[in-house]
């Protein structure tokens, strides 16, 4: 099913989104991605995309500075574009009155995980996943349980139902955190999958808080993206999303969380401080990009597609050994060196002897990680070009 917003005669029309050299990369971007590491180091780490901003959040956000509109957020406007892109692209119906915002993605989970669990209740998770998982699970002082995910990078359903029932046994409340699309692995989960998860989460009482910041970037050969929350029926369920990954927005902090109608009412419990943190120019730049930015994020997609590909392609001329399963989602590649030899974090011995700086594997699970490392494929080719060449002449000399 391909995307509703691939259009490939809009992407014609337009100068590549995806650009720079590394001198362009380094005199403009003033973010962590390009100043952590220091000139020497290329980074293709953090999910940052080297993207021309969108012309409608540029023009939105100048407005909004030039008149004076710098105050604290408030309203529905947030609510109200996602609830038209969701219906537009997934056919989600979603209620902006079962909506909550939060300055982004992780601060919304961390609240609902208090809201919805035992303080010494189980928050479950399927590794290799989000690194930023395992730290707000921790502030929470949770015991965190692991359920990783198959050799293929799917669900372990059958592990998660002896999860659930362990959780269950226990007579504690506990949630289960669903990366969907699934980062770093870029697996899109399926409508099968995820109706049996609900039903699982249904049998034993796991509220299933869903990530799904990843969304709007899932390639057309792929299975399309299904809304955790359209399959979850009257479950204990929420998916908290945010445009910031899809149209570069980290900067402008704004999220929203939405509750299935079995989780209204937890929603509800959430203290309102929780969402003090949404900043008004966030909201401002992130409804611009989901009502006005939609042609902006078709010719992106479309270019991290070529990119996808052009990675596998260099990964197969130059670095034989590392094994790369093409991403259906997410810009980020979950790449396979353990044939190498380097041990446990291939990306720190990378960006020792290459000048390549890729996010650690173990990062994304203490186990299933060792051997891996992640590669950010949101830049232009030269850069991602440069990037392999460079490993390759570190690792086989």
């Amino acid at each position: 099913m391909p995307s509703p917003y691939v259009n490939s005669a809009y992407a014609g029309r337009m100068e590549p989104i995806l650009v720079g050299s590394v001198a362009d990369q380094r005199r403009d971007r003033t973010s962590v991605k390009w100043t952590l590491w220091g000139p020497e180091v290329l980074p293709l780490w953090v999910a940052e995309m080297d993207a021309r901003p969108c012309p409608a959040v540029v023009e939105a956000v100048t407005a909004a500075v030039r008149r004076g509109d710098t105050g604290y957020d408030f309203g529905v406007a947030y609510a109200e574009a996602a609830a038209a892109y969701a219906a537009h692209a997934w056919a989600w119906d979603i209620d902006p009155a079962s909506t909550l915002g939060f300055a982004d993605v992780m601060i919304g989970i961390e609240a609902l995980i208090r809201t919805v669990t035992d303080v010494d209740g189980a928050v479950l998770l399927s590794s290799p996943v989000y690194d930023s998982f395992y730290g707000f699970v921790a502030t929470t002082g949770r015991p965190l349980v692991d359920v990783p995910l198959t050799a293929e990078g799917r669900l372990d359903l059958d592990a998660l139902k002896t999860a659930f029932a362990a959780a269950q046994a226990s007579g504690r409340r506990a949630a289960y955190l669903l990366c969907n699309p699934q980062n770093p692995v870029g697996t899109v989960h399926t409508r099968q999958e995820l109706t049996t998860l609900a039903g699982l989460a249904l049998e034993y009482g796991v509220s299933v808080i869903a990530d799904e910041i990843h969304a709007p970037l899932v390639y057309a050969d792929s299975s399309p993206f299904v809304p955790y929350l359209t399959v979850a029926g009257d479950g204990p369920a929420f998916s908290v999303w945010s445009a910031s990954k899809a149209w570069n927005l980290a900067g402008f902090k704004a999220a929203l969380a939405v509750a299935g109608p079995g989780s209204v009412s937890d929603l509800g419990r959430v203290n309102e401080v929780h969402t003090h943190g949404v900043g008004h120019i966030g909201v401002i730049a992130h409804t611009a990009a989901l009502t006005s930015g939609r042609e902006w994020l078709a010719q992106v997609v479309s270019e991290l597609d070529q990119s996808r590909r052009l990675l596998a392609r260099l990964v197969a001329e130059h670095l034989p050994g590392v094994v790369l399963r093409m991403p259906a989602a997410t810009y980020l590649a979950w790449l396979d060196a353990r044939a190498l030899g380097l041990g446990d974090d291939p990306a720190t011995v990378w960006r020792q002897t290459a000048g390549v700086g890729l996010s650690s594997g173990p990062n994304y699970g203490p186990v299933t990680g060792r051997g891996f490392a992640r590669l950010n494929f949101a830049t232009s080719p030269e850069i991602l070009t440069e990037a392999i060449e460079r490993i390759a002449a570190a690792t086989y000399r």
